[in-house]
């Protein structure tokens, strides 16, 4: 007989975490609705439809005009032949098309698949190759150096694209991309069989009925690292990411019209699409959304100028607000920030305390640190924004979560702690792998059945996700983070799958093994190092390989510093091992000495 899971989420409100820091005003429990994600939008719309939803170069799109070109787009889609089940990708930066994409997308049923922009070609042809998309959404200026030269190998059979100009006074976009880049960005698209995003908002919304499950119908695929480091798509269903927006919505103190939401993260990645993109929707705010990051002067300057009286939501690694915490006269140069910044979340690694402090004493404004991951749609847990809040933690798991500490290397046997109060086994000597149960659980990596079997497990009727990272639970219910069991490498406030990079790195053709991994950084959190080997003969140096893999990949993968070996170190089945490698070099024996 299968398993009956308990799928209403319900947490036993006796846990450790509701004891101490949990937010007044932020219920334990409740119930999470059934919509799509196009039902989820349209019922703030009913409700805030006059009100503002983004604001992009000087240029404002109200949720009434916003869900005319979500339904007129999704028409056009549709009209093209687009269906329910069929996955389409956007490449595209932070801009109005990008949401209007995505809503239009989900609506007919199609999946919806956010590519990085800075990506080089074979690193988009990557995710290509496992999302298999039938539509791609460009920027007309990124077609012909990033999409023309792969597209002849993918999936594609359709091409969509726009300009950062397309939704926009076109007057105000010439002054203010003027301003930084003196012109506005284009580029001629010839594939044979490609269509302008701004023609296609002139169809007539007629968009089909499409009847969806909302708890395993996809509405997007977001690439991860998973447990391997090999990137793979994590397959988020509509009630996994509508699930996630509300659980953001409560733990930022419920709906609250009008706030701002600072768009900086990029939208293709879990944390913007969820904390930025839906949770502004779930709130009725509206988004401050920016093409390329700004520098702090020209955020303050924003916020000074733009209608932010009910305060700014600002999700964004620590580095972003250690630059807000380190702006010099900010009392004194933008008086109008002052207080602004109230609930702001740092993830992709911790917050600091001195950052911490920092901020809040230069800019008057409220930071926790928040705990996600791409197969948890992404929002897992954060400090308390409207009280004391501890220090060194990720806080407390949202309404309708539960986590607890397993060993690394046996679920099955049981969880170590899980924040019962008659439960002995807290502390750091109890450390393990932390799992995370709710609604925003994914539903599995798409098409790897061994790799979703061995990330989610059952255990008492509920489904826990496998986190990969290692922790510990405080007396308080809050967990601390020690290590990760994945070999991902944060730096910058990116994840770097080393795995990736090596596979990339061994495209050149003079380099026969790579091996990869972080070693700590002050500033970045880790850098990348390589240790590679190549040919006989060759003429190969780090500063050549560097060049090389400058123009190969994205820049946060580029390798801080290159060492080139005779061989690399194997075990007995000739697995590289990178954690010899990496134990040995300076950084790595400066930061934790050579007792490993």
């Amino acid at each position: 007989m299968p398993i009956k899971l308990d799928d209403t989420y319900q947490v036993d409100e006796n846990k450790q975490w509701f004891k101490k820091w949990w937010p007044e005003g932020v219920p334990f429990n409740t119930t999470f609705e059934e919509k799509t994600t196009n039902e989820f939008l349209d019922k703030q719309v009913v409700k805030h439809s006059n009100e503002n939803l983004i604001w992009f170069l000087d240029t404002w799109i109200s949720y009434k005009q916003f869900q005319e070109y979500v339904k007129s787009f999704a028409t056009a889609l549709a009209n093209l032949g687009i269906k329910k089940g069929d996955v389409v990708a956007i490449h595209l930066p932070n801009c109005p098309q990008y949401i209007v994409g995505y809503y239009a997308i989900t609506r007919i049923g199609a999946i919806a698949s956010g590519i990085n922009p800075t990506y080089q070609p074979m690193e988009i042809l990557h995710q290509l190759d496992i999302i298999k998309p039938k539509l791609l959404i460009v920027l007309d200026a990124l077609y012909k150096t990033y999409i023309k030269p792969i597209v002849e190998e993918s999936s594609l059979e359709i091409i969509v694209y726009t300009n950062l100009a397309d939704l926009t006074d076109i007057i105000s976009v010439k002054k203010i991309v003027g301003k930084f880049v003196k012109k506005i960005p284009t580029g001629k698209v010839d594939y044979p069989n490609a269509y302008r995003f701004k023609d296609l908002l002139k169809t007539k919304s007629n968009v089909p009925e499409i009847k969806i499950n909302v708890k395993t119908h996809p509405a997007t695929y977001i690439m991860t690292g998973g447990t391997t480091g090999l990137p793979k798509a994590a397959v988020l269903t509509h009630f996994n990411v509508v699930s996630n927006a509300n659980q953001c919505k409560l733990w930022l103190g419920g709906e609250r019209p009008c706030i701002g939401n600072i768009g900086i993260l990029p939208l293709f990645h879990s944390f913007a699409h969820t904390v930025v993109m839906n949770t502004t929707i779930a709130v009725g705010g509206w988004i401050m959304l920016f093409p390329s990051p700004p520098s702090q002067t020209e955020l303050c300057e924003e916020i000074e100028k733009l209608p932010c009286t009910e305060g700014l939501i600002y999700a964004g690694t620590e580095m972003l607000f250690k630059r807000l915490a380190e702006l010099k006269r900010l009392k004194k140069r933008y008086p109008g920030v002052m207080g602004k910044l109230i609930l702001c979340v740092s993830s992709a690694g911790p917050l600091h305390k001195a950052v911490h402090d920092a901020f809040i004493e230069n800019t008057g404004g409220r930071i926790v640190e928040g705990y996600g991951l791409s197969e948890a749609s992404p929002a897992v847990s954060a400090g308390n924004l409207f009280g004391e809040s501890p220090i060194g933690s990720i806080g407390m798991p949202f309404p309708g979560t539960e986590w607890g500490i397993w060993p690394t290397e046996d679920f099955n046997s049981g969880p170590i702690c899980v924040g019962n109060t008659d439960e002995k086994n807290f502390g750091i000597e109890h450390s393990g792998e932390i799992c995370v149960a709710g609604p925003q659980v994914m539903l599995e990596y798409l098409n790897e059945p061994d790799e979703t079997a061995e990330a989610i497990l059952e255990y008492k009727g509920k489904l826990w996700l496998l986190t990969g990272d290692i922790g510990f639970m405080n007396e308080d219910g809050t967990i601390v983070i020690r290590d990760r069991k994945k070999q991902l490498i944060k730096h910058k406030g990116y994840s770097v799958f080393p795995k990736e990079v090596e596979e990339l790195l061994m495209k050149h053709p003079d380099i026969t093994e790579a091996a990869v991994a972080g070693l700590p950084h002050e500033e970045y959190g880790e850098v990348i190092k390589a240790w590679v080997s190549i040919k006989e003969d060759c003429h190969l140096s780090p500063q050549i390989i560097k060049e090389w893999a400058t123009e190969n990949m994205t820049l946060y993968k580029v390798p801080y510093s290159i060492a080139i070996v005779g061989e690399l170190p194997k075990n007995v089945i000739g697995k590289v091992q990178r954690r010899a490698l990496q134990i040995k070099d300076p950084l790595y024996i400066e930061k934790y000495g050579n007792s490993q």
